[in-house]
Formats: structure tokens, C-alpha cells, sequence
């Protein structure tokens, strides 16, 4: 699992490590039943305390992406799939809300912004 945390960031290392985990889980990269690297391993693989991966991983837990499993460990929960789907709109509204502002600030027309995504969708579905 590919975890990169910045110092320099104003978020703190444990929402880092839980948006991180989020991503690798709405992608699939880690799929329903894996097994996450226990809060010590991720902690020295990170070079960070246990007490901030603690945290990362009871928030998941809390938000249903991941459960623990007493003496076991953590692992990749069955979460509701329109549950996960909501999740993966809210990133595209997020991306292109950032978008229509920046076309907005350049003063490209709504027509011509409606023009290259239906481009930008052509391309990527051939």
C-alpha cells in the first residue's frame, strides 16, 4: 500500500492517511475483504506515531470503509455500493466545480466548455 504523507501540508497526517486510504479503496485498488497493514507496520512504514495511524483507522472505521477484527486485524469493509458510488460523484462534482470556475475566470463560454468535455468524454470512451 502506497501511503504518501506530506509534513509541509496545513492537513493533518491522519485525514492524509485516511484521504489516502479512501482513494486506493474508491478506485479499488484495495477491494472489499483486503487486509490494511496493522496500525504498528503502517506507523513504521510511515514513520509516524501509532496514536496518528490509530486515529486514521478509526475514522475508516467509523465511516464504514474499514472494520477490525479484534487480534486479527483491519480490512477493507462490504460497504454499500450507491454508498460508494455517491462517494465517487462527489470527486467529480468536486473536480469539475473547480473546472467551471476556472473556465468562468478565463471566459470560456458554457458552450465551448460543454463542447470539450463532450471532446474530452469521446476520447476517453473510444
Amino acid at each position: 500500500m502506497n501511503i504518501i504523507i506530506s509534513n509541509d501540508s496545513t492537513e493533518p497526517i491522519y485525514e492524509q492517511i485516511t484521504a489516502a486510504i479512501k482513494k486506493l479503496i474508491l478506485t479499488d485498488e484495495l477491494k472489499v475483504g483486503d487486509a490494511l497493514p496493522s496500525i504498528r507496520q503502517l506507523a513504521k512504514d510511515l514513520r509516524i506515531s501509532v496514536i496518528t495511524t490509530k486515529r486514521a483507522y478509526e475514522e475508516l472505521e467509523q465511516e464504514g470503509y474499514i472494520e477490525t477484527i479484534p487480534s486479527k486485524g483491519s480490512y477493507v469493509a462490504l460497504k454499500n455500493q450507491e454508498l460508494r458510488q455517491e462517494e465517487r460523484l462527489k470527486q467529480v462534482e468536486a473536480i469539475l466545480q473547480k473546472a467551471i470556475h476556472e473556465a468562468y475566470f478565463c471566459h470560456i463560454s458554457k458552450s465551448d466548455f460543454d463542447s470539450l468535455v463532450t471532446y474530452l468524454w469521446e476520447e476517453e470512451t473510444k
